[in-house]
């Protein structure tokens, strides 16, 4: 799909911040607001844009931690759909947040979110790794989290990181 200039600058806008109003876009491009409006939604009825996501560190929020769980999955593709079909069985499944075709070792990457160790493990033991097709899987837990999404979670970036030199 080739877009406008106008269209290219109104998602970079959006990209750097969904929360912005219409009516800054349009000012911020010399345009009117009925515009921006018609725009972003043909943008999104064509699904250039997905969605709108509200990053939240629920780890902060007592009750809410998740563990989040990154497996790398070996994928025997099948002849004529390659690795699609697999694919859309696992993404179906509600605790996938995310799967990627990748290249190098593993087939798929897929990250996943769980109250437990052990819900994540009943996971791909009882639903991932029974999957026909699915020749191995290898994961890896989330420790902490420092930059998601072009978003810092975690440190100060106001505080002055110069080396202190005194005579």
């Amino acid at each position: 799909m080739k877009l406008t200039n106008e269209e290219l600058n109104i998602l970079s806008i959006l990209e750097e911040s969904h929360h912005v109003s219409t009516e800054s876009i349009a000012m911020q491009l010399g345009t009117s607001v009925g515009n921006v409006q018609k725009v972003i939604k043909k943008l999104e009825k064509e699904k250039v844009i997905v969605s709108y996501p509200t990053l939240i560190d629920w780890n902060k929020i007592e009750g809410k931690e998740t563990i989040v769980a990154m497996i790398d999955v070996k994928v025997t593709p099948e002849r004529g759909v390659g690795f699609d079909e697999v694919a859309e069985q696992i993404y179906r499944y509600p605790e996938v947040q995310s799967l990627y075709l990748m290249s190098g070792t593993y087939d798929l990457s897929v990250t996943i979110e769980g109250k437990t160790m052990n819900e994540i493990a009943a996971f791909v033991s009882n639903k991932l790794a029974t999957i026909e097709n699915v020749v191995s899987t290898t994961s890896h837990f989330m420790l902490k989290r420092y930059k998601h999404d072009s978003v810092i979670i975690e440190g100060n970036d106001d505080k002055d990181r110069r080396m202190v030199i005194t005579p």
